[in-house]
């Protein structure tokens, strides 16, 4: 079968199509594999996605993988993360173009487990690992019972400050999010230490899941399911209070709520010019932050805090999971790179680097201060809705255009309730 697909988002082309062409796909080179290769000279493709895996870490996996597989190779593919989807659509689709293993999004596995677009790994699940890979990551990863994706890596996040800004300021460890939003609005307002450009809070309607984590962590939720149908929760009295919050954050706190990309990209490095007092972000950021400042105690780091003194805050865990493709060219070796992949040299690279690795053993080599609270932040975690519609709600921008409008919108009732019927329509299609 010829593979010319439209270049549109794999969610735009629905569960049911994609399926169908996946299916048709799968039977170019017969049972599976997309006409699987045999015997030596060959290379295992692997997609990992911009900014998720190390150089040092990708270099362990193509040394390591060429000792244990004599006379084949393994070439790592960095994709961006913007426009993925549609490339997934087009390459998982192709039986002669498909990577070996890829990396989804864990809230993207889903959709792709659930149309035949992976290849199942029962059968590696304990040699891999077992009960302690991810669990919420491996369930993320499973349909109909059967497991397709495995945990590569979790990025819960918490926050970063600067604690010489705060004691210039004279103001303490926020122990509520209420005390948090003062704290960092008071910043805004004050700048202690006269800083041009000067903000409390680095916090942009782009980046959803930071924006997403300060609403979990008030009470916010984006539908709750009962049988099989989904119900919005963005207007709930819960999830109204905490947009009320997080509008105040963008009005009063921050100077970048519709910041660009590569501004977002960036935010590091305002934080180490003392031109934004406070971070949200996940354990790999660590490494980004000036070590003089480190040395120096200028920098502390805690979980984002809830609704009473002593709760540690919902947060959004992000991260990815790994998986072999159906069309893979060498399912085989394949299995062989994911077994470098889940041996402990690779695990405790991933955690050296500040997520915390698929498998939960090696969370004690995550570095710094963020390792000592990165247990109690992925315990907090929250995931969004399970479902693979909820490709289709990102596939349409919904959550990013969601924020976008909140941030600059003042009637937050009319945006809650036109987003929440969009995305409640979105889980129900």
């Amino acid at each position: 079968m010829s593979t010319s697909f439209t270049r549109r988002s794999l969610f735009g082309l629905g569960a049911g199509a994609l399926a169908t062409t996946l299916a048709a796909c799968g039977s170019d080179g017969g049972s599976g594999g997309g006409g699987q290769a045999t015997g030596t000279g060959r290379t295992v493709r692997v997609w990992f996605m911009e900014g998720s895996i190390s150089d040092a870490a990708i270099k362990h996996l193509t040394d390591e993988f060429a000792a244990k597989s004599p006379g084949n190779t393994l070439t790592v593919e960095i994709q961006p993360w913007e426009g993925v989807m549609s490339k997934l659509q087009t390459a998982l689709s192709s039986g002669s173009e498909s990577p070996d293993l890829v990396e989804t999004g864990n809230t993207q596995s889903s959709a792709f487990s659930s149309v035949g677009a992976f290849m199942p790994v029962d059968d590696l699940y304990e040699e891999l690992g077992g009960a302690k890979l991810i669990p919420s990551f491996v369930d993320a990863g499973s349909w109909d019972g059967v497991k397709y994706a495995l945990p590569l890596y979790a990025g819960a996040r918490g926050i970063y400050y600067r604690k010489d800004i705060f004691e210039a300021a004279s103001i303490a460890e926020p122990k509520t999010l209420d005390e948090f939003a003062d704290a960092v609005i008071q910043l805004t307002k004050t700048n202690p230490q006269n800083t041009p450009d000067f903000c409390g809070l680095y916090l942009a309607a782009g980046d959803e899941h930071s924006v997403g984590s300060l609403w979990f962590a008030g009470g916010g939720d984006w539908a709750t399911k009962d049988g099989d149908k989904w119900t919005q929760q963005v207007t709930s009295p819960q999830s109204m209070d905490s947009i009320k919050r997080i509008k105040r954050l963008f009005t009063e706190a921050t100077i970048y709520s519709v910041a660009s990309q590569a501004s977002q990209q960036s935010f590091d490095k305002f934080f180490n010019e003392g031109k934004v007092a406070v971070l949200i972000g996940t354990g790999n950021i660590t490494g980004k932050i000036d070590q003089a400042l480190w040395d120096e105690n200028k920098v502390a780091v805690m979980p984002i805090p809830g609704l009473n003194p002593g709760e540690v805050g919902k947060s959004f865990s992000g991260g990815s999971t790994i998986a072999i493709a159906k069309n893979a060219q060498n399912p085989d070796l394949a299995k062989e790179a994911l077994r470098v992949i889940f041996a402990p040299k690779f695990q405790e690279l991933i955690a050296a680097d500040g997520w915390v690795p698929g498998n939960t053993t090696y969370g004690d080599k995550i570095p710094g201060a963020f390792g000592e609270i990165s247990a109690t932040v992925v315990g907090n975690s929250k995931l969004t809705p399970n479902t693979p519609q909820w490709g289709v709600a990102e596939g349409k921008n919904l959550i990013q255009d969601f924020w976008t409008e909140i941030a600059q919108s003042d009637d937050l009732e009319a945006v809650a309730q036109k987003y929440g019927k969009q995305i409640e329509d979105a889980l129900n299609s």
